[in-house]
């Protein structure tokens, strides 16, 4: 046996002082009654903190801005889902939301997905206040890069005149989508003849639609014929609104 191994035993209970042992055990039992006193744990809801800068998320992915855009698109669509608590929609602060996607497309300044969730995740929401906080941030993308972000435009026209009931609002936007960028297809352009002849704005509409055809812009066949028709319909509404008002 190697005698540089030393072998020691384990002392019994009985070898600690008694006076240690006793503070042990009221030790114990003052935790116990500590524990026994606090209140149940409550799973409370947090609220969407602000974010970082742009900068600060680049960094945490080894400067790769795409795939933290992707992951804060995730994280950020599951925050209403936290451990022992489910927000509703309505309970986020929706000017700090906007902030949040902001912030994701500049890390990813081509993604869609930001203005997705705002036209039809939050902006879906029974809530005509916070409805139109969304609506506006997708007003406000789409006006500074009318080419990629049209088609969410054109949805907030749609949610201003049915959901939000305010056709001002959505003239606003069918005016902006009828003047702004090269990219934006004839069904979206069109939407403010739609928009106003649903204000009953009869010879306005009427008028637009005919300085599109006179203009020689619209090559579109399709195009054309959907003005085309629209313009003989709306005269026939009009002489129609006329004659109702003579009688």
């Amino acid at each position: 046996m190697n005698p540089d191994f030393i072998f020691h035993r384990e002392r019994p209970v009985s070898d600690v002082p008694a006076l240690i042992r006793l503070c042990l055990l009221l030790a114990l039992c003052l935790q116990l009654v500590w524990h026994g006193l606090q209140p149940p744990l409550e799973a409370r809801a947090k609220d969407l903190p602000p974010p970082l800068p742009v900068r600060a998320y680049i960094m945490a992915s080894l400067g790769e801005p795409v795939a933290a855009g992707r992951y804060l698109d995730l994280w950020l669509q599951a925050f209403d889902d936290q451990p022992g608590v489910s927000l509703s929609f309505n309970q986020l602060d929706y000017h700090r939301l906007t902030q949040w996607l902001d912030v994701i497309l500049e890390l990813d300044p081509r993604g869609q997905y930001p203005l997705l969730l705002a036209a039809r995740v939050y902006g879906s929401i029974r809530n005509p206040e916070k409805q139109r906080v969304m609506m506006e941030y997708i007003y406000t993308r789409f006006n500074k890069d009318p080419d990629r972000y049209w088609r969410w435009l054109a949805h907030a026209v749609i949610t201003a005149k049915h959901e939000l009931r305010d056709p001002a609002l959505a003239l606003k936007y069918a005016d902006a989508l009828a003047s702004r960028g090269s990219k934006v297809p004839y069904w979206a352009r069109d939407m403010k003849i739609i928009v106003l002849e649903d204000m009953g704005q009869l010879e306005a509409a009427r008028i637009l639609t005919g300085a599109l055809i006179d203009s020689g812009e619209i090559s579109d066949p399709y195009e054309l014929k959907f003005l085309t028709n629209k313009i003989t319909e709306l005269e026939k509404k009009s002489l129609k609104k006329r004659q109702t008002v003579e009688k």
